[in-house]
This record gives structure tokens, C-alpha cells and sequence, in this order.
């Protein structure tokens, strides 16, 4: 499509500027202080893990771009009409053929959708409208995949992979009731610590591709997948808890200080801007037909190459404190939550902070979905990457929410007569 690859870099950190400048008036538009807001979207553009992003040619940025037309189109009103509805539905699904987690986005979408509308028939209009949009673009993609691709019916061909990954990871084999030839694909703790869910996917030293499961008639290698899943079954049924947890620690490594990977995790420094041009053999190199200079030189990009100067500065600032701490990640979630709180059907001054409310369920409840949704399978810094775009925002909407319920029980509370004078302190001797 592009003469030159470079274009698909510039219009990506174009696509950042966008998405600051998208956010920034909606909260404006919301009613959120202008350093609040400005504050709020200072991670789209300054995060130098969202640079990176914007650099690579990978789907990460246009997913985030969709989340947050899908965002600011159902939360520009108060209360979306249904013309809204039908265009957030579109962008929100639109997200899901980019990136598969988006199915995971429209359980908030909907639940914003189902609380923001007046009356049952409103509400069970919207819902069906935005379930149906939602929809369109991933059965779509589902077509085109089975009778374009030949791919077959669906939106992956990873996910039992990635199954058995998680649950081969969270396993405790030594107590997990399995058959004997199933048993060969149960990692032992060390080969799954030191592999991760990344590794015992991907990697040629994981089970599922040892030639240990053979054909007890022919004595051949067969295809482990059955096996696999049978493994992932049996550790979910038997083992859930142990599921849940190590998912739950995967989840909270967004709210780490610093940035650092954890062994078995996906190296950290995939995502880091690096002096010398990234190459993973066999699969990227520099030389040969499919190599990166190969492929550039065909788009008419010239050769593989880092310009050192600009590459230092933004090395040293990405390593040095140049991304979002995890603690400030942290406090924008509870505040988003603490402002969805603040909803009440009726409020003592009428509509009062319960659209801000709303408003925090939605960009709370999409910014939880596309993370979680991720780690539910694997832990990877570059799938943390749409917290930037939802959880600051749902922060600064969830303080205005909280200050302004604080205000309408003060003006109520006032009204009524119910606010106690302050008394003067009295010694007595």
C-alpha cells in the first residue's frame, strides 16, 4: 500500500497525536479541569513504550486508535443516541479482527450501553444495536478468513496453543491426574518457570514439540494438539485455583515501579528502542529473500538501519524513567472505579455526577477488558500498552465524578438543614 514503510511509522505517531488530542476534548467536553486532562493524556504522548509502538510495524496503535473512537464516540453525550451507539459498536468491534482481545471489550460496551439508556425498551433497543454492530466486523473478518483464507471459521488458529500455555505453566503436574500419554506434555516447574507461557508456546524446548507422543500402532510422531487440550482441560477442572493465580500475578506486573521482564516472561527489550537493528534468527535477519533488508528494499524503504543519534536519546530516556510508573497506573484504576461508585439512579440534584459515572464505567471497564483479556492468556509489556489510553482518562473523569458527588450532598445536605454548625470548643475546669 505504502511506497515507503517509514509512512506506516509517521502516520502511527500521528495516530498518537490523535488519539491525545481525541481524549483531551472529550474530557474538556465532560467537564474535567483542563491540567486534569492534559495530565491524563501525557502517557499517549510522552510514554516512551507507546514510541516504540508507534515506530513498529505491529497492530498495537490502530487497536488503541479504534478503543478510543469507540470511547469518545459513546461517552461525547451524556447519554448516547442510538446513532452513537451504532458507530461505537462498529469501532469497538473493529478492534477485535486487530487485535483478538477487543472480543473481550464489548462486555463493558454493553454494560455502559444497558446503564446509560432510559426505559427497558431503550435499554433492550441499544443493547441488541450495539451487540449486533459489534459483531458485524468480527464475523466478517471470521468470513473472510474461512472462504478467502482458507483458514477456517474463526478469528485465530492460536488460541489452543496458547491454552496450553497458560495452563501448562500454571500446572501442578506431580498432583494432576492425567493420562500416561498426556503426561509427556505436563512441563516439569523448572522448564516452565524458565519458558513462561511465551516459551512453552513458541519455543522448540517446550513438550508440545518433543517427539515423545508417538502412535502406539506405528510407532510415529502424531500431532499433539489433542493432547494438548486435554491437558489444558484437565488442569482447569482440577486446578483452577492455581489457573486464577497465575494469571492474577501476571495482571498485577502492570503496576510495577519499574519496567522490568521476569524470567519466562517475553523479553522486555523486544519493546525497547535499541542501537543497532532488532534480528531474531532464523525467522529476521539482515541478509537473504526474506530478510528485513529484502522486504524494506521491496516497499522501497532502502536498508534495515538505526539512526544512532535520535536512537540514544530515546534509548536513554525510555530506560531512565520515560514510561508510566506502575503505581500511577494503579491509583488511575481505583479512582476510575471510585468514580463509577458515585453512581446513583437518583441523585439528591437530579442527573449530578451519574453521567461522570457512566462515563468512568465505560473507559474503566474497556481499559480492564483489553488488559486482563490479554493476560488471561500471556504477560507481555506491549499488551499492557492500552492501559495508557483508557486508565488515565477513567482517572480524571473519576476525580471530577468524586468531587462533584462531594458537592451535590454538601448543596443537599445544606437544603435540607442537615448541616451541623461547627461548635465552639469549650474547657471546662
Amino acid at each position: 500500500m505504502f511506497a515507503n514503510l517509514g509512512v506506516v511509522a509517521l502516520l502511527q505517531h500521528a495516530l498518537g497525536l490523535a488519539m491525545a488530542v481525541a481524549l483531551y476534548a472529550l474530557m474538556l467536553h465532560r467537564g474535567v479541569a483542563r491540567p486534569l486532562a492534559a495530565l491524563a493524556v501525557a502517557p499517549v504522548l510522552l510514554d516512551a513504550y507507546q514510541l516504540n509502538a508507534e515506530q513498529t510495524i505491529m497492530p498495537d496503535v490502530l487497536f488503541e486508535a479504534l478503543v478510543v473512537a469507540g470511547l469518545v464516540v459513546l461517552l461525547w453525550r451524556p447519554r448516547p443516541g442510538l446513532g452513537l451507539v451504532v458507530a461505537g459498536g462498529l469501532l469497538l468491534g473493529t478492534s477485535a479482527p486487530v487485535r483478538q482481545v477487543g472480543e473481550a471489550l464489548v462486555v463493558p460496551a454493553l454494560a455502559f450501553v444497558l446503564a446509560a439508556a432510559r426505559g427497558w425498551r431503550t435499554r433492550l433497543l441499544h443493547g441488541a444495536v450495539l451487540t449486533f454492530c459489534f459483531a458485524l466486523p468480527v464475523l466478517g473478518y471470521m468470513a473472510y478468513s474461512g472462504v478467502i483464507l482458507h483458514d477456517g471459521f474463526s478469528m485465530s488458529d492460536q488460541g489452543d496453543a496458547y491454552l496450553y500455555g497458560r495452563t501448562a505453566h500454571a500446572a501442578d503436574c506431580a498432583t494432576l491426574k492425567i493420562p500416561a500419554d498426556v503426561r509427556p506434555l505436563c512441563p516439569a516447574p523448572r522448564v516452565a518457570a524458565a519458558l513462561g507461557v511465551d516459551g512453552l508456546v513458541n519455543a522448540p524446548p517446550s513438550p508440545r514439540y518433543l517427539d515423545r507422543v508417538l502412535d502406539p500402532q506405528t510407532g510415529r510422531r502424531i500431532s499433539t494438539q489433542p493432547y494438548q487440550l486435554q491437558l489444558a482441560y484437565a488442569v482447569i477442572r482440577q486446578q483452577p485455583l492455581r489457573v486464577v493465580g497465575d494469571i492474577a500475578r501476571d495482571s498485577a506486573k502492570v503496576f510495577a515501579l519499574t519496567r522490568d521482564g521476569d524470567v519466562g516472561d517475553p523479553p522486555i527489550r523486544r519493546w525497547q528502542f535499541q542501537m543497532s537493528f532488532p534480528v531474531y534468527p532464523p525467522v529476521i535477519t539482515l541478509s537473504g529473500p526474506a530478510s528485513a533488508n529484502g522486504i524494506f528494499g521491496a516497499a522501497g524503504g532502502g536498508t534495515a538501519h538505526v539512526y544512532h543519534p535520535v536512537a540514544l536519546v530515546l534509548r536513554d530516556y525510555q530506560l531512565h524513567g520515560g514510561y508510566t510508573p506502575g503505581p500511577v497506573l494503579l491509583v488511575a484504576l481505583l479512582t476510575g472505579i471510585a468514580g463509577t461508585c458515585t453512581y446513583r439512579r437518583r441523585g439528591p440534584t437530579g442527573l449530578g455526577s451519574q453521567p461522570l459515572a457512566l462515563a468512568c464505567l465505560l473507559a474503566t471497564g474497556l481499559g480492564v477488558a483489553a488488559v486482563l483479556g490479554a493476560d488471561l492468556y500471556e504477560f507481555s509489556w506491549r499488551y499492557q500498552l492500552p492501559a495508557l489510553v483508557t486508565l488515565p482518562v477513567a482517572c480524571a473523569l473519576g476525580a471530577t465524578a468524586i468531587a462533584r458527588h462531594r458537592r451535590e450532598r454538601r448543596a443537599a445536605a445544606r437544603a435540607a438543614g442537615q448541616v451541623p454548625r461547627p461548635e465552639r470548643a469549650t474547657v471546662s475546669g
